[in-house]
């Protein structure tokens, strides 16, 4: 490896993980606890431990991501609620993930599925008699099974009050957080009801409002698994966002140690560029330009400050070069330790070819302004 060397990036499970609940948790991104665990019991060879405080970690890390999910939902619900005005209507308050057992989150998390099903279910049913109450606010002219005598009050009342006991129970299915379009046409519907003479035609329009009622839900689930679609997407940027941090900083962390001065850019801190440089004291002439991509790539490339002039300016080269080696082998073994594997891809070995100089460099700069002048002589 000389003035440039690609590796390929493998981030240990208990790592991965325990970023995770970091981001949960709304810590930073260090390795504590039953990962810190799984990482030393890697590190010496004890697959049995190490076993063990993975799965650990595996499970909290599921459950607090579950109820993340059921915070969720409860907001949901709660804006849905407001919606619809049915205050009346409890929902059970959000829990903020923290490292309580594992057995308390999933309790918690059983017993809230039953209180959010049952609030859905009641808001559902909120939203049945608001619209059954519109259809029969006016007095109608009562169900005609026979067309050609009027029926008896008493009949006539007991079959409005049969179809209103349909159509509410049939609206009960409408999802509460069907949108005010798909309302009104489930609404407009059912409205036809208070026209209808015959039983037969109240079915034909309690059929319609069935048909409707599916549709507006096939709707619902649709914005719902697009939603759930999105979270999972959001999610993921933000654990690659992590996990790059995370090698970055430990990139960081293993070259200081080795006596290195890190520079980042200020494209560093931003998620679209992960490139640090590599200097030390006693190389006035040499840096090293390192990339991160996406915490699965990693490329670094040893540059001049400024050219080459003497076989004495190639020969320092090459021992910088060495130097660069052992101490990329020494960071490698430092973050395997902190669960980062790197497999090497590309290499080349020292004074294979010239060192390439620095394109933020004062010699480059000025030579290239050389050729840009010359570009634009008259000839």
């Amino acid at each position: 490896m000389s003035s440039g060397v690609e590796a390929e990036i493998v981030l240990d499970m208990a790592v991965v993980l325990t970023l995770g609940m970091n981001r949960v948790l709304g810590r930073g991104a260090g390795i504590a606890g039953r990962g810190a665990e799984a990482l030393a019991a890697l590190a010496e060879g004890r697959a049995e431990a190490r076993a063990a405080a993975l799965a650990e970690v595996e499970t909290q890390e599921r459950a607090l991501r579950e109820v993340v999910a059921r915070n969720a939902r409860i907001e949901a619900l709660a804006e849905t609620r407001d919606r619809l005005g049915a205050a009346d209507v409890p929902l059970p308050a959000e829990l903020r993930p923290d490292e309580r057992p594992v057995e308390e989150l999933t309790e918690w998390c059983t017993s809230t599925d039953r209180l959010l099903d049952e609030a859905e279910r009641r808001l559902s049913e909120h939203l049945a008699a608001e619209v059954t109450a519109q259809v029969f606010a006016a007095p109608a002219e009562g169900l005609r099974t026979d067309t050609t005598r009027r029926p008896e009050p008493a009949t006539d009342e007991d079959e409005r009050a049969a179809v209103q006991q349909s159509l509410a129970r049939i609206l009960a299915r409408l999802l509460p957080d069907a949108s005010d379009a798909e309302k009104r046409a489930v609404a407009d519907a059912a409205r036809l009801l208070a026209g209808i003479t015959t039983a037969d035609e109240a079915e034909g329009v309690l059929h319609e409002v069935r048909l409707r009622i599916q549709d507006a839900n096939g709707r619902v689930q649709e914005r719902r698994e697009d939603e759930r679609r999105r979270a999972a997407e959001r999610d993921a940027a933000e654990q690659a966002e992590a996990e790059r941090r995370y090698v970055l900083d430990s990139i960081t962390a293993a070259f200081e140690d080795l006596g290195y001065e890190v520079q980042a850019g200020f494209e560093t801190l931003t998620a679209g560029d992960g490139t640090v440089t590599l200097t030390k004291g006693a190389w006035p002439d040499h840096s090293v330009r390192m990339r991160v991509d996406d915490a699965a790539h990693v490329r670094a490339s040893m540059v001049r400050e400024r050219p080459a002039e003497s076989e004495d300016d190639r020969r320092v080269d090459v021992e910088r070069e060495r130097e660069w080696c052992e101490a990329f082998e020494d960071a490698r073994a430092r973050l395997e330790a902190a669960g980062i594997r790197s497999d090497v891809s590309w290499r080349l070995d020292p004074g294979v070819r010239e060192l390439p100089v620095s394109a933020g460099s004062r010699h480059t700069r000025t030579r290239a302004g050389q050729r840009e002048r010359s570009r634009e002589r008259p000839k």
